[in-house]
């Protein structure tokens, strides 16, 4: 059984690099911290070794952790900047010019009828510049210019990935939708 530790006796222990208390700090987020890397690539294995790779980032820097903010906040932002560099490191981003992109919304319509697993799917099948671009905007909530400077890349090309993903993401709904009535 988990053993649930207050925040603030949970960062001391990890601090201290007690085991115990790394072991419980890794238990109680790995869930979510696993769902945000899953988000960021297309596969488990990726998104297990981005988590791996993110914890050990926590464990590392958890003495800089001055309980300003939400502890779960700090490990987030910890798991999106490995997910970011994992992919910089592959340099597997699909990036195109803002000329090329046509503005495209998604029909919330057809999102609220699909589970949150069946739109996981999708977002994992875009091409990861799209997918890193999307999930930084459309789930994380940063601005094209914050995403710009993450990246490395330009504001046109940040808006322009997004417009992509969205586009790849309708034309995969619509799919998803001709299936579902059988034509």
């Amino acid at each position: 059984m988990l053993h649930l530790y207050p925040e603030a006796e949970l960062v001391e222990g990890c601090q201290r690099e007690q085991a115990d208390y790394q072991r419980a700090l890794y238990k109680q987020y790995y869930r979510k911290m696993y769902a945000i890397c899953l988000r960021y690539t297309d596969n488990s294995d990726d998104a297990q070794d981005i988590l791996q790779e993110g914890f050990i980032k926590v464990f590392k820097h958890i003495k800089k952790f001055l309980s300003q903010g939400s502890l779960e906040g700090w490990i987030r932002r910890i798991m999106i900047h490995t997910s970011i560099e994992h992919y910089r490191r592959k340099s597997r981003y699909f990036m195109v010019d803002i000329n090329e992109a046509k503005g495209i919304e998604l029909n919330t319509d057809a999102l609220s009828n699909l589970s949150r697993n069946e739109i996981l799917m999708l977002v994992q099948k875009l091409p990861a510049g799209y997918r890193t671009v999307f999930n930084l905007y459309a789930i994380e909530g940063y601005s094209h210019k914050e995403i710009s400077l993450m990246l490395n890349i330009s504001i046109g090309t940040s808006k322009s990935q997004l417009s992509r993903a969205k586009g790849l993401l309708r034309s995969q709904i619509g799919q998803m939708d001709l299936k579902a009535t059988g034509c």
